[in-house]
């Protein structure tokens, strides 16, 4: 009998293939009272599984496959970085000593620790992070038991071509999967932001993730179909339904085949209209990927990473380097840096006192964060403008201010701007005088009053991610109410609109740079809503050119209005199933 799960997916593709369950045995952590004599051979005990964790890191990033995108390295590098920090590095031994606990009650209590700070943070994409701690506080643990030979994770024969099935994944099974030619996988925890699902889009491994306790119902060895579009998951398919499946997979594979052809094509709509298709980018190694499509420029650059794992804040020359490398890597095309989105609650070790109020916040999503701290601690704001003023005299650049609420924060924001400008003349430094400058819209009150804002500014950009979590107020990556993230309900679907329409009405370019500007589910709808200029991660560019070339946004119009007007999620998948199927009317 076939057995039908649904989860979240994360990794487009259709995958065949007969089930692996991976099963690792956790390791038993129980607490011991050291005596005075053993506390040193425990601490060289943890020194040692420290030791020993990091150098299974080193031989997971040789075997990194060479045309991998560089994101995946930056897990890795991620996890060796927190073996190095002192939070992992020296915290576990400081609490091994004071308490006279054995090495791995230690550990125990500093994941606890780290769970809470990361609990707090307000940004999905940072909280998710827990799982990286946890990967490599469990691979401490694995060497502390003696098991680190454990990973990564069984390949080559057994493998290769199956659906792997796992509770989670750490960044060495994804790689490992890649490697020896896994056919998907399927996790019973994670998020469109996990580690694992990052990754997976990555590589261009269909996954599935956030099926609980399928692991339960499966058994090694028997035959799966995954739709990593869609979600879904069969155990035993009829022979009709895997004769389908076979035939979509075949389908989709020439299809990719197709995307190479298209990375010089002019990005235009079969009626005519000019499209601006470009890039997200974190770090400095994703201008390859970026190139590979020929993106338009960059449409977020975020600056975030710059702060992370370090005990200072990056002064104004580090800032200069980094954009100015980027903006002569771009060669003309317009770079889009989004200022520091970081909140005082975060626990980065470089910005953990900055506007700091005591403690941590007690609702953080709606705490100091984004503009709101960069303006209530401009010591922290005005380096990294200086910078960005700088390096707008070496190729176009555009300022984006994150977490706008009132035409307050746009205006002092603006001020402080022209006052940097100021300065930087007066120190005879070179920038662009008209460097544009243009707002984040994520909190539905901007949208709401998105009119007023596009007065201000130079340009828009709409975040959806945070948009959609703040207007239906859920957080994604919370098992418990992740299934209510829904980018076409109603209320989304008209902020966005609104935005769109108060970009035209001012004459100010309004982009879209969320997840659902690199989703070929959504850009049609999109198209149809009015908007031209697409912002996405650079492996998802060439499909979404090609939805959208192959649209005509005329015949799109009434039915993306028609959207804004669905009761029901049965109505509006039938409408967006009709503007999906409208690419060649």
């Amino acid at each position: 009998m076939s057995l039908m799960f649904s989860g979240i997916g994360v990794s487009r593709g259709i995958a065949i293939g007969e089930a692996w369950l991976l099963r690792r045995d956790r390791v038993d952590v129980g607490t011991r009272t050291l005596e005075k004599g053993e506390i040193a051979g425990e601490v060289r005990r943890l020194k040692r599984a420290l030791k020993t964790a990091r150098g299974s890191l080193l031989a997971t990033r040789e075997n990194i496959p060479e045309d991998a995108p560089s994101d995946v390295g930056a897990f890795i590098e991620t996890h060796m970085l927190m073996l190095d920090d002192e939070l992992l590095s020296t915290r576990p031994i400081e609490i091994l000593k004071t308490e006279s606990i054995n090495a791995e009650a230690a550990l125990e209590q500093q994941r606890e620790e780290l769970a809470r700070v990361f609990g707090s943070m307000d940004d999905s994409y940072l909280a998710t992070r827990i799982d990286d701690v946890n990967h490599v506080i469990d691979a401490v643990l694995r060497a502390l038991a003696g098991k680190a030979d454990a990973e990564p994770a069984p390949g080559g024969h057994q493998w290769k071509g199956r659906v792997v099935v796992a509770d989670d994944l750490t960044p060495a099974d994804t790689i490992a999967m890649k490697n020896h030619g896994v056919a998907g996988f399927i996790t019973e925890t994670g998020g469109q932001l996990s580690h694992s699902a990052i990754l997976a889009r990555s590589l261009g491994i269909p996954a599935i993730v956030g099926v609980q306790d399928v692991s339960r119902y499966l058994r090694s060895g028997e035959t799966l179909t995954l739709d990593g579009a869609n979600g879904l998951v069969l155990a035993e398919p009829t022979d009709e339904i895997l004769a389908d499946f076979r035939a979509r997979r075949k389908e989709a594979k020439r299809r990719q085949k197709e995307l190479g052809a298209l990375t010089d094509t002019e990005a235009v709509t079969r009626d005519g209209v000019a499209l601006t298709l470009s890039a997200n980018i974190e770090i400095e190694d994703d201008l390859k990927a970026l190139r590979r499509v020929n993106a338009a420029g960059v449409g977020l650059y975020r600056t975030e990473f710059l702060y992370m794992n370090r005990d200072t804040v990056p002064d104004e020359q580090e800032h200069f380097r980094v954009y100015t490398k980027v903006v002569r890597a771009l060669k003309g095309a317009s770079l889009t840096i989004r200022t520091a989105d970081l909140g005082a609650d975060k626990g980065h070790g470089a910005t953990a006192g900055a506007g700091s109020r005591g403690g941590v916040a007690r609702n953080p999503a709606m705490g100091l964060r984004g503009i709101r701290l960069c303006l209530s601690d401009t010591s922290l704001f005005v380096p990294q403008l200086r910078a960005i003023l700088r390096a707008s005299a070496k190729g176009p650049v555009r300022i984006l201010l994150p977490m706008l609420t009132t035409i307050g924060e746009v205006r002092q924001s603006l001020a402080l701007i022209e006052q940097v400008k100021g300065a930087l003349a007066d120190d005879g430094l070179e920038f662009d005088a008209k460097v544009p400058v243009g707002a984040m819209i994520e909190v539905p009150a901007a949208a709401i009053v998105a009119s007023r804002f596009a007065r201000e500014l130079d340009f828009l950009s709409i975040g959806t991610n945070d948009l959609i979590q703040y207007s239906l107020a859920i957080d994604r990556v919370d098992d418990q109410v992740n299934y209510l993230y829904d980018p076409l309900h109603p209320a989304v679907l008209d902020l966005i609109r609104m935005t769109i329409d108060a970009g035209r009405e001012a004459g100010i370019p309004v982009s879209l740079c969320g997840e659902m500007a690199g989703d070929p589910r959504y850009v049609r709808l999109l198209l149809g809503l009015g908007l031209t200029d697409f912002s996405m991660p650079p492996n998802l560019l060439l499909e979404v050119k090609r939805t959208l070339i192959e649209s005509r946004r005329s015949t799109l119009r009434k039915q993306a209005l028609a959207m804004l007007e669905a009761d029901s999620p049965e109505e509006q998948q039938a409408l967006l199933e009709r503007i999906n199927a409208a690419s060649r009317a």
